[in-house]
Protein backbone atom coordinates (compact mmCIF):
# COMPACT_ATOMS: atom_id res chain seq x y z
CA UNK A 1 0.00 0.00 0.00
CA UNK A 2 1.19 3.38 -0.91
CA UNK A 3 1.45 6.02 1.31
CA UNK A 4 -0.74 8.88 1.03
CA UNK A 5 -0.19 12.00 -0.37
CA UNK A 6 -0.28 15.17 2.16
CA UNK A 7 -3.38 17.10 1.83
CA UNK A 8 -0.50 20.30 2.99
CA UNK A 9 2.19 19.24 0.04
CA UNK A 10 1.29 22.50 -1.27
CA UNK A 11 0.78 24.85 1.02
CA UNK A 12 0.03 28.01 -0.09
CA UNK A 13 3.43 29.23 2.08
CA UNK A 14 5.78 26.48 -0.22
CA UNK A 15 8.61 27.61 -1.83
CA UNK A 16 7.33 26.45 -4.95
CA UNK A 17 4.47 29.28 -5.43
CA UNK A 18 7.15 31.42 -5.50
CA UNK A 19 9.55 29.26 -7.80
CA UNK A 20 9.59 31.75 -11.12
CA UNK A 21 10.96 28.46 -13.12
CA UNK A 22 7.92 27.07 -14.68
CA UNK A 23 8.62 22.87 -15.98
CA UNK A 24 5.37 22.83 -18.38
CA UNK A 25 2.58 24.76 -17.34
CA UNK A 26 1.76 26.07 -14.02
CA UNK A 27 0.58 23.01 -12.24
CA UNK A 28 3.10 20.31 -14.36
CA UNK A 29 5.75 20.64 -11.32
CA UNK A 30 3.33 19.79 -8.81
CA UNK A 31 2.24 17.12 -10.59
CA UNK A 32 5.33 16.18 -11.37
CA UNK A 33 6.11 15.81 -7.35
CA UNK A 34 2.94 14.26 -6.75
CA UNK A 35 4.23 11.28 -9.08
CA UNK A 36 7.74 11.49 -7.93
CA UNK A 37 7.74 8.26 -5.23
CA UNK A 38 5.38 5.95 -7.90
CA UNK A 39 2.18 5.93 -9.63
CA UNK A 40 -0.99 7.89 -8.44
CA UNK A 41 -4.62 7.63 -9.56
CA UNK A 42 -6.25 10.79 -10.76
CA UNK A 43 -8.02 11.08 -6.99
CA UNK A 44 -4.95 10.46 -5.04
CA UNK A 45 -3.40 13.90 -6.91
CA UNK A 46 -6.50 16.04 -6.16
CA UNK A 47 -5.74 15.94 -2.62
CA UNK A 48 -2.50 18.27 -2.83
CA UNK A 49 -3.34 19.48 -5.67
CA UNK A 50 -6.92 20.44 -4.17
CA UNK A 51 -6.32 24.58 -5.96
CA UNK A 52 -6.53 22.85 -9.29
CA UNK A 53 -9.83 22.41 -11.12
CA UNK A 54 -10.52 18.64 -12.45
CA UNK A 55 -10.75 19.83 -15.83
CA UNK A 56 -7.30 21.95 -15.60
CA UNK A 57 -5.36 19.05 -13.65
CA UNK A 58 -6.86 16.75 -16.41
CA UNK A 59 -5.30 19.02 -19.49
CA UNK A 60 -2.02 19.44 -17.63
CA UNK A 61 -1.83 15.42 -17.16
CA UNK A 62 -2.38 14.89 -20.78
CA UNK A 63 0.12 17.66 -21.69
CA UNK A 64 2.73 15.82 -19.58
CA UNK A 65 1.87 12.20 -20.98
CA UNK A 66 1.91 13.99 -24.79
CA UNK A 67 5.08 15.59 -23.90
CA UNK A 68 6.57 12.00 -22.54
CA UNK A 69 6.99 13.21 -19.00
CA UNK A 70 3.96 10.85 -17.95
CA UNK A 71 2.64 7.54 -18.60
CA UNK A 72 -1.27 6.65 -18.00
CA UNK A 73 -2.25 3.39 -17.18
CA UNK A 74 -5.57 1.86 -18.04
CA UNK A 75 -6.33 -1.64 -15.62
CA UNK A 76 -9.34 -3.06 -16.78
CA UNK A 77 -11.45 -5.49 -14.60
CA UNK A 78 -14.62 -5.33 -12.03
CA UNK A 79 -13.56 -1.71 -11.66
CA UNK A 80 -11.15 -0.26 -13.64
CA UNK A 81 -8.96 2.44 -12.85
CA UNK A 82 -6.19 4.44 -14.55
CA UNK A 83 -2.83 5.75 -12.88
CA UNK A 84 -0.54 8.00 -13.83
CA UNK A 85 3.18 7.60 -13.98
CA UNK A 86 6.71 9.31 -14.53
CA UNK A 87 8.40 7.71 -17.51
CA UNK A 88 12.64 8.25 -17.42
CA UNK A 89 12.25 11.54 -18.97
CA UNK A 90 9.83 12.70 -16.44
CA UNK A 91 11.56 11.65 -13.60
CA UNK A 92 15.05 13.10 -15.41
CA UNK A 93 13.50 16.76 -14.28
CA UNK A 94 13.45 15.56 -10.76
CA UNK A 95 17.05 16.82 -10.49
CA UNK A 96 16.26 20.45 -12.42
CA UNK A 97 13.29 20.89 -10.04
CA UNK A 98 15.02 19.56 -6.84
CA UNK A 99 17.30 23.01 -8.27
CA UNK A 100 14.83 25.05 -8.76
CA UNK A 101 13.11 24.49 -5.46
CA UNK A 102 16.07 25.07 -3.69
CA UNK A 103 16.99 28.51 -5.10
CA UNK A 104 13.27 29.56 -4.71
CA UNK A 105 13.91 28.91 -0.61
CA UNK A 106 17.18 30.55 -0.51
CA UNK A 107 15.59 33.42 -2.12
CA UNK A 108 11.75 33.68 -0.86
CA UNK A 109 12.07 36.98 0.91
CA UNK A 110 13.83 38.86 -2.05
CA UNK A 111 10.85 37.36 -4.27
CA UNK A 112 8.26 38.25 -1.98
CA UNK A 113 9.98 41.49 -1.79
CA UNK A 114 10.14 41.67 -5.17
CA UNK A 115 6.51 40.79 -5.77
CA UNK A 116 5.23 42.80 -3.31
CA UNK A 117 6.94 46.19 -4.65
CA UNK A 118 5.80 45.18 -8.42
CA UNK A 119 2.43 44.83 -7.34
CA UNK A 120 2.52 47.99 -5.20
CA UNK A 121 3.53 50.16 -8.13
CA UNK A 122 1.54 48.35 -10.70
CA UNK A 123 -1.62 49.80 -8.66
CA UNK A 124 -0.24 53.43 -7.74
CA UNK A 125 0.18 53.49 -11.89
CA UNK A 126 -3.54 52.03 -13.17
CA UNK A 127 -4.45 54.91 -10.20
CA UNK A 128 -3.08 57.31 -11.47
Amino acid sequence: MREPLPADMFDELCPSSLNPIRFGDKWAALIIRCLEHGPRRFSELRVPLSRVTPKVLTQSLRSLERDGLVKRTVYAGATPRVEYQLTPLGRSLLGPMASACAWAQEHWDELLDARESYDDSSRLGRAG
